[in-house]
């Protein structure tokens, strides 16, 4: 499968963005599917992850992300409220089959698309 993430863009502190990940086939091939951030220098940090039956958030985004997921158009989304300008990043979405231990890290996804980038500013 082949991923790719779209909906990245320039918005105002407090405001919403809504990207999307896009598989070339069935993203019910993988246990999960995550979304990742990285800014210029540093490492590349997990936002999220949805599985068939749950997902989970990082602590920094808990209450403002939403990830969701609709299989029969092999898409996953991903909500953005209440953005703040440390949200400011690239975004990648990733495929994967990563234990419950690993679903919050980079290894356990083997599947990337390429990066949409998020600004947040005034």
């Amino acid at each position: 499968v082949q991923l790719q993430a779209s909906g990245g863009g320039l918005v105002q502190p407090g405001g919403s963005l809504r990207l999307s990940c896009a598989a070339s086939g069935s993203t019910l091939d993988y246990r999960a599917i995550g979304w990742f951030r990285q800014v210029p220098g540093k490492k590349r940090e997990w936002v999220s992850y949805i599985t068939r039956g749950l997902s989970n958030y990082a602590h920094s985004v808990k209450g403002r992300f939403t990830i969701s997921r609709d299989n029969a158009k092999n898409m996953v989304y991903l909500q953005m409220n209440s953005l703040k300008p440390e949200d400011t990043a690239a975004y990648y979405c990733a495929a994967g089959n990563p234990i419950m231990s690993t679903m919050d890290q980079e290894y356990g996804y083997r599947v990337w698309g390429q990066g949409t980038l998020v600004t947040v500013s005034s």
